[in-house]
């Protein structure tokens, strides 16, 4: 009962803590509204389109550091279940992807979910996460679309994660493939963009 209401807790703070959206509290310093305008995502690649560069290392640094601290914050409750994966971590860091998409403190209204992820994912399994970045860069470098990278990247993630050789468990298959169907939903307009060819290509 004391693990279950660990998870609880581990759930509750990854998500208030991913909720603190980067790239809105940004905006609002730069006296926008990030949601309101380029593709109306409270991510990364929309503030660096909208706001610049320097806008977007501040959500960078912010939507990484919000996904390893609600990890650091699962790894500190413990609830191991009988397994190799630490629950509470898997939990606390699909609260903070989670609270980072659909925000309680800005309307339920945020960004993609992305890169908190992938934070995540480097406090869970690094091997894999590196694998993931490593195919994403090369998705993007050739074709200069970040949607297509990202999503291509979440699904090599669902994928892998079932290979015996990264060692997880059941727990862990249940949280890729929640953290895979999050992300690649909340990329529905962006697939379709890509579908129709008018989906916007990174210029640096």
């Amino acid at each position: 009962m004391i693990d279950i209401l660990k998870l609880f807790v581990a759930l509750a703070l990854g998500y208030l803590l991913g909720s603190l959206n980067t790239a809105v509290i940004v905006g609002k310093i730069y006296g926008k509204d990030i949601r309101s305008h380029g593709s109306k995502s409270a991510g990364l690649t929309n503030t660096l389109r909208v706001l610049g560069k320097s806008a977007a290392v501040f959500v960078l640094a912010g939507d990484i550091l919000k996904g390893i601290i609600a990890c650091f914050i699962g790894l500190f409750l413990g609830v191991y279940f009988y397994s190799g994966d630490c629950v509470s971590l898997l939990a606390a860091g699909a609260g903070a992807v989670i609270g980072h998409n659909w925000p309680v403190y800005f309307g339920f209204k945020g960004g993609k979910g992305a890169l908190t992820a992938v934070a995540v994912l480097f406090m869970v399994d690094w091997g894999m996460a590196l694998l993931c970045l490593g195919f994403f860069v090369i998705i993007v470098a050739s074709t200069r679309y970040v949607s297509l990278g990202t999503i291509s990247a979440t699904m090599l993630f669902a994928a892998i994660s079932f290979i015996p050789v990264f060692g997880h468990t059941l727990y862990f298959y249940i949280f890729a493939c929640l953290m895979a169907f999050t992300v690649i939903f909340r990329h529905t307009g962006n697939i379709k963009r890509l579908l129709s060819g008018t989906e916007s290509k990174l210029i640096l």
